[in-house]
């Protein structure tokens, strides 16, 4: 199927969060534009939740009159690339909150997650701060932010300066009780 360009392909139709997807970070022929982005079917073969609901005309699962549909059945067991662990929570919030305000926070997490792999990155922890910045609220991520710039400085070794992300991200996610490892 040939897709229609999303205008937002950063939050899947399906509720993922794609601009917080490792592949959404990686350069060459495996890199994913997101969900319905320039080049989707470049990097999908097809995606059966974006196709039914371009059919129906629609952006978002959730504003389908049957989600969940059975599409959705174990979607939530396991990840691919990107956690799945929240996306039920995310459409929900979404939907709460509208869509525009939950695309200004996820461009605010998208803003977080280009400067951790700018600056924080030791060519080991993509995973780990996408899989952070995904499943952590905002504001505990801005508050990881705020302690990793008043712990490390701009010529600390990224090695030294990744530890610490590493290290803040756990601790954030130990108190929330949140496992960042994803799962097969």
């Amino acid at each position: 199927m040939e897709y229609k360009v999303r205008s937002y392909p950063l939050f899947s139709a399906c509720g993922l969060n794609c601009g917080l997807c490792p592949r959404y970070y990686t350069d060459g022929a495996s890199r994913c534009p997101g969900c319905g982005g320039e080049g989707f079917t470049s990097a999908h073969c097809g995606c059966g939740m974006l196709s039914c609901c371009q059919r129906k005309g629609l952006e978002y699962c959730f504003d389908c009159d049957v989600f969940p549909c059975e599409k959705y059945d174990g979607v939530d067991a396991s990840d691919s690339f990107v956690t799945h662990k929240n996306q039920f929570l995310d459409m929900e919030k979404a939907t709460q909150i509208g869509a525009e305000a939950y695309a200004a926070e996820l461009n605010e997490k998208v803003r977080i997650l280009g400067e951790l792999l700018e600056h924080y990155n030791d060519g080991r922890r993509k995973n780990l701060f996408c899989v952070a910045v995904n499943l952590l609220e905002l504001q505990d991520t801005q508050s990881v932010m705020i302690e990793l710039a008043r712990q490390t400085k701009p010529d600390d070794p990224v090695k030294e300066k990744a530890k610490v992300a590493a290290r803040l991200f756990q601790g954030m996610a130990d108190v929330r009780d949140i496992s960042l490892k994803l799962r097969k």
